[in-house]
C-alpha cells in the first residue's frame, strides 16, 4: 500500500472533444424563469457554456492544480486519489479533510493551505498540520470505482487505512463538510481510538433527521435556521430523490453532455452558497467551469451520484442510530446560508461538543466560500485540545 506521486494530463482528444459538446449544445427553451423558479434560467447557463467552450483554459487550471503534491493509492481494490500538504509546525497534527458532493478535493485546498502553513497567513507557523484533501471515491482522480455498496461507513474505513497504513500517521483528527461530514463522523463514532476529534462544517449528528425539527426545537437566535432550511429545500429534495432511487438513469444524460452536468451542479452552487443570485462573484467562472470538467473529463459525475444510494439504501441502512453518542471531542462551524440545521442543545446532548461556530457568511461549501475563516476554526478547535 504505497501512495505514488500523481500528476493531472487529460488527453488533448478529450478537451476537444468537450468543447465540440458544448459547442453543439442543444437547449430546451426557457420562459418565466428569470427567476430561477423552474431550474437554471438558460440564458445565464448559455454565457456559460461559451465561455466555457471558448475562453476557460483547462490547461492552466492543470498547471495551477499540478503544483500541489499529488498521490494515488489503492486500498481494498479501490483507487484512491489525495493531495499531501505537509505541514511546517515542529509537532505537525495530521488532518484529513473531506469533501462532498458536488464537491471536489480542490474545496479544501485553500483552507487546507492555511491550516499546513499558516505563517504564510500571518499565523503562528508552529500550528502547521500535515493535510490530506482525499477525493471521494468515484469522484475525479479517484476512480474507476467498480464496487457497490461503498458508502460514508465504507469510506471511513478506507480513510482510518489511508492515514495509519498508507501514511503512517498513528493518531489524526478529521474535519468535513456534506458527504465529508457524514464521513467524518462514521470516523469519530466506529474508529475513535485514533482520532483527536472531528470538526463538521455540516451541522448534523448521527441518527436524526433536520427535516423533523420543529421551531421549539430551536433556541431564540437559532430562528433563522428554520427560514433558511426550508428555502434550500426544493433543491434538496429534488437532487436527493433522483440520487438514491436511480443515479444510473440520470448519470446516462450527465456523462454524454457537459451541459447537462454543468447545469445539475451549478444549480446546486448557487442555490446553497452565499452567494445572492451571483454565484460566479463566489466561485468565480473559471473555478466553476473546472468542477464541471473534473466531473465531466473524468466521467465521473455517475459512480459520484451512487453514494445517495449507498447511504439512503433502506436495506443497508445508516450504520449510526439516533442512540449513538460521539465521544471524540466534537466541533461545528456553520454557515448561514447551509441547507440543514441542527440546534445546539441536540449537538450537546449527542457529541462531546468541544466548539460551536456561526460564520458571519458562507453556506454549504463554506471552505471553499470562506477559507480563512473556516481554517481559523478549525485551528482554534484542535489547539484547544
Amino acid at each position: 500500500m504505497q501512495p505514488q506521486a500523481f500528476r493531472i494530463d487529460i488527453p488533448d482528444a478529450l478537451l476537444e472533444d468537450m468543447r465540440a459538446r458544448l459547442r453543439a449544445t442543444r437547449l430546451p427553451g426557457d420562459f418565466g424563469n428569470d427567476n430561477w423558479r423552474y431550474g437554471v434560467e438558460q440564458g445565464w447557463l448559455e454565457g456559460m457554456l461559451h465561455y466555457w467552450a471558448e475562453d476557460y483554459d483547462w490547461r492552466a487550471a492543470e498547471a495551477a492544480m499540478n503544483t500541489l503534491p499529488h498521490y494515488r493509492v489503492t486500498i481494498d481494490d479501490i483507487p484512491i486519489h489525495f493531495v499531501h500538504l505537509r505541514g511546517t509546525g515542529r509537532h505537525r497534527r495530521p488532518l484529513i479533510l473531506t469533501h462532498g458532493w458536488p464537491w471536489s478535493f480542490l474545496d479544501w485546498v485553500e483552507a487546507g493551505r492555511r491550516l499546513a502553513d499558516p505563517g504564510a497567513y500571518g499565523g503562528d507557523p508552529e500550528d502547521g498540520c500535515d493535510v490530506v484533501i482525499p477525493s471521494l471515491p468515484g469522484f475525479g482522480f479517484s476512480a474507476p470505482l467498480r464496487q457497490t455498496g461503498i458508502g460514508p461507513t465504507q469510506i471511513a474505513g478506507l480513510w482510518m487505512r489511508l492515514m495509519t497504513e498508507a501514511l503512517g500517521y498513528p493518531r489524526f483528527g478529521a474535519a468535513g463538510g456534506d458527504w465529508g461530514a457524514m464521513v467524518t463522523l462514521e470516523m469519530g463514532c466506529h474508529h475513535h481510538t485514533p482520532i483527536d476529534g472531528i470538526y463538521l462544517t455540516l451541522p448534523v449528528v448521527p441518527g436524526l433527521d433536520g427535516r423533523g425539527f420543529d421551531a421549539s426545537m430551536f433556541a431564540e437566535d437559532e430562528q433563522w435556521m428554520i427560514a433558511r432550511r426550508d428555502a434550500a429545500a426544493p433543491t434538496v429534495v429534488s437532487h436527493i430523490t433522483v440520487h438514491m432511487n436511480d443515479p444510473q438513469t440520470l448519470a446516462y444524460a450527465l456523462a454524454d453532455s457537459p451541459a447537462g452536468t454543468a447545469a445539475w451542479i451549478w444549480e446546486r452552487r448557487r442555490a446553497w452558497s452565499d452567494c445572492d443570485g451571483n454565484v460566479e462573484a463566489v466561485f468565480g467562472r473559471d473555478g466553476l467551469c473546472t468542477l464541471a470538467s473534473l466531473y465531466w473529463l473524468t466521467n465521473t459525475i455517475g459512480s459520484s451520484l451512487r453514494i445517495y444510494a449507498e447511504w439512503f439504501n433502506p436495506a443497508s441502512g445508516p450504520a449510526m442510530g439516533a442512540q449513538t453518542r460521539i465521544k471524540v471531542p466534537t466541533g461545528y462551524g456553520i454557515g448561514p446560508k447551509d441547507i440543514v440545521f441542527l440546534p445546539r442543545k441536540l449537538a450537546a446532548e449527542h457529541c462531546d461538543l468541544r466548539r460551536w461556530t456561526v460564520f458571519a457568511r458562507g453556506g454549504h461549501f463554506g471552505p471553499a466560500e470562506q477559507p480563512a475563516a473556516v481554517a481559523a476554526d478549525i485551528q482554534a478547535f484542535f489547539r484547544a485540545l
